[in-house]
């Protein structure tokens, strides 16, 4: 049987998101599905890595694993891939994750696929779909070589728990050699935000440039007050500095999965819609008839935005009223 590493990260105190994204995916692929876990808070997040698919969790408690920049991670990682030859690493494609997996492919030689959507066994292997050429192009790429390494984006897959499983915590052996301690990081910043996160909202109302200026993402906002949704936003605005990177949707933004997602003023580029496709229901607002977003659309309105979301408004007001 084959076994496979996943990179498990925290965030607030308990396993990330995208790690049990990856785990509730790979358990259903028949392997050993093992987590590795590098964190000084991460004893307590064995339990909840075991119930989504870990057998067995390798952690280390370091401090220098919060404290430094990737070095520590991807030594110890590294380490462990040497010593145990899995047959494959899986990543969440976050920040810190990309980063200790492009110094642990350095260290290792082995193969790298980023950007993934999806991830699957073939006859000869894995297999990883993903996006290339600005999400121009969906490719299956076959994995080969020793320890081949995975980036999988963030929401390609649903996290649920299993049966529960206690499971084999491995310790990592401690201590940092002093040439993996030369980035510290400082200070860690949380932008205080309203509402649901992006990531998990279950609504979803997106800008575009048919907004045609900033503070016409206001109307944005009271939408999502009045849904209880999140507000996101194409890279296009946001490369015109009219709404933070963090409410960026596509390729190089975030992935959602809402319920329903109201694209307003975008025209539906592949770059941005392999962010969002796999909501359950779209709805593209639009003054252009021919916008690519009308294909993936469950239901389009044909119309100015700036013209469509007040009416919106007044009506979502008359219903709360």
């Amino acid at each position: 049987m084959a076994t496979i590493f996943v990179y498990a990260e925290m965030a607030g105190g308990a396993p990330a998101a995208v790690t049990l994204e990856l785990l509730t995916h790979l358990r259903t692929l028949g392997d050993t599905v093992e987590a590795v876990l590098l964190h000084p808070d991460g004893a307590a997040a064995t339990a909840v890595l075991g119930a989504y698919g870990a057998t067995r969790v390798h952690l280390g408690t370091d401090p220098a694993y919060r404290d430094h920049l990737a070095q520590p991670a991807a030594a110890s990682l590294t380490r462990l891939i040497s010593e145990r030859r899995p047959d494959l690493v899986v990543f969440g494609a976050t920040y810190e994750a990309r980063d200790v997996c492009g110094r642990v492919s350095a260290r290792t030689g082995s193969t790298v696929v980023a950007n993934g959507l999806g991830l699957r066994r073939g006859d000869d292997g894995y297999l990883v779909d993903s996006a290339i050429f600005g999400a121009t192009l969906q490719v299956t790429t076959q994995l080969s070589g020793p320890s081949p390494l995975v980036l999988i984006r963030p929401r390609s897959f649903t996290a649920e728990a299993g049966p529960s499983l206690e499971p084999e915590v491995v310790p990592v052996p401690a201590g940092i050699a002093p040439e993996h301690l030369r980035a510290r990081r400082l200070d860690s910043v949380t932008v205080p935000a309203s509402g649901p996160r992006l990531e998990a909202a279950t609504i979803v109302i997106s800008g575009g440039r048919g907004l045609q200026d900033a503070a016409n993402f206001q109307l944005l906002e009271r939408v999502a007050e009045l849904v209880h949704g999140a507000v996101g936003a194409s890279r296009a605005v946001v490369d015109a500095g009219w709404v933070p990177y963090s409410r960026q949707v596509g390729q190089t933004g975030k992935t959602v999965k809402p319920t329903v997602y109201i694209a307003c003023g975008i025209s539906g580029a592949m770059q941005h819609t392999v962010g969002m496709k796999g909501a359950a229901h779209i709805v593209a607002i639009n003054k252009d008839p021919d916008a690519p977003i009308f294909r993936l659309a469950d239901l389009g309105v044909i119309g100015d935005t700036l013209t469509v979301l007040p009416e919106m408004i007044r009506q979502l007001e008359q219903r709360a009223g």
